[in-house]
């Protein structure tokens, strides 16, 4: 039981400041599970609140999923887009929000629209505006089975394709965390690569033996795949609460479905003072410390609301944090991975095929919890062979995780070296 607590903690301490929302018979906030989310989408909220066009679409993958997606096609001057498409993809508890937080003069989503792209920004499968299915509901279990290999599998082809078959155009790609991990693995495999121009990819997730972030640290070494098969009665809480969906805001009440309000700071104080963390400043212990954000601005995606993802996702990922590698999900046994792979253990992902004339463009910061600066010297390492010409590597010793998509200085540290490296591609 103590693990598992200690899970929802490192959890829970990323939701200190956000905003709860009333609560269905599920335990899950109504705001979340509602089906018509575009009476207050992104389009209206974040973008022609600040005098810019934009369209919602809505793209099915192969496996279903219904994903919502913001199209910027013109600057603020209503000039149309005269240059090629841009696909935005957020990382892990994030969505298309994170492009558009920050005012329009920061704001990766906005800057390119300014500078003449043609911006199309993705929510991926599970995220508020992208709750819908062909034949499933948020609330099977069925509808949570998934992992970022399933991100990178239909998730990112399907939008690839939706824009490039909407526009005519190759793409170029920007992808924040998880969605270069999405990016990595597909390009691995040689997909969607006939589609795009470029990638940039910013705070790069590959290589996580070395993440030193204690709060990633704690959930991957407790939140064992096993305790979803677990039989023995101190676990069943996980099923009552169906936990197959992971929503950062909710995890404080699940505390207090364990003990009482009072029991559950406490267990929170205690942790921290365990991990040694000041939990007054949970996001830094978990991304890093962060340089240059707007506590303002902070708030308000906070507000917005850190983004549910499937429980089954940060499994995975916490199995890349424990053994180093990057390969499929690990089923935790022998016949349950022959059932899914042919092969008793996960097929490994090689970064090393990647093609070597794909241009890519690669950021990260020095004082990063999650895209460590060892790590990804092994990411560099697995390029090494990339042409030199193809490969732009831009290292910001100050920035953490956050500061890539937030930070007040952004559009000079690294937006525009992205427009001057989409440029030339």
């Amino acid at each position: 039981m103590a693990n598992i607590v200690v899970s929802l903690v490192s959890i829970a301490l990323l939701s200190l400041t956000t905003a709860q929302g009333s609560t269905n018979f599920h335990g899950i906030p109504s705001s979340v599970t509602d089906h018509d989310f575009h009476i207050d989408g992104i389009c209206e909220t974040a973008v022609e609140t600040k005098g810019y066009q934009c369209e919602e679409h809505k793209v099915e993958t192969d496996d279903g999923y219904i994903l919502s997606l913001q199209r910027l096609p013109a600057g603020r001057s209503g000039h149309k887009a005269d240059k090629p498409p841009v696909l935005l993809q957020h990382g892990l508890f994030c969505d298309a929000l994170s492009w558009l937080i920050n005012p329009p003069d920061e704001a990766l989503g906005f800057i390119l629209a300014d500078n003449g792209y043609d911006v199309w920004i993705s929510n991926t499968r599970g995220t508020k505006y992208s709750r819908s299915h062909r034949s499933l509901s948020p609330n099977d279990a069925a509808f949570w089975n998934w992992s970022w290999d399933e991100l990178a599998s239909y998730d990112l082809p399907a939008l690839v394709k939706y824009v490039h078959n909407n526009t005519a155009q190759k793409i170029h790609y920007v992808g924040h965390s998880l969605g270069t991990l999405m990016a990595f693995t597909a390009f691995s495999r040689g997909q969607v690569l006939d589609m795009l121009r470029s990638a940039a990819l910013l705070s790069p997730i590959s290589h996580m033996r070395q993440v030193n972030s204690p709060i990633a640290r704690t959930f991957a070494d407790t939140f064992l795949a096993e305790v979803r098969q677990a039989s023995s009665f101190k676990y069943q809480f996980i099923y009552f609460i169906e936990f197959d969906e992971m929503i950062p805001s909710v995890v404080a009440k699940i505390l207090d479905l364990v003990t009482s309000r009072e029991g559950s700071t406490r267990l929170v104080e205690g942790i921290c003072k365990t991990l040694r963390i000041d939990c007054s400043k949970p996001l830094a212990y978990f991304t890093g410390p962060n340089c240059c954000l707007n506590s303002t601005l902070l708030n308000s995606l906070l507000d917005h609301g850190l983004q549910s993802t499937a429980t089954k996702n940060l499994i995975h990922l916490s199995q890349m944090i424990r053994t180093g590698n990057i390969a499929k999900y690990d089923y935790g046994n022998i016949l349950k991975n022959r059932q899914n792979y042919g092969q008793p253990f996960p097929p490994p992902y090689d970064l090393t095929a990647i093609p070597k004339d794909f241009p890519l463009f690669v950021s990260y910061g020095g004082l990063d919890m999650l895209s460590e600066v060892n790590g990804v010297k092994l990411l560099l390492n697995d390029l090494k062979s990339h042409d030199a010409n193809n490969l732009v590597v831009l290292f910001r010793k100050e920035y953490a995780h956050v500061d890539f998509f937030m930070a007040t200085n952004v559009k000079q540290v690294l937006y525009d070296p992205i427009i001057s490296f989409f440029q030339v591609n």
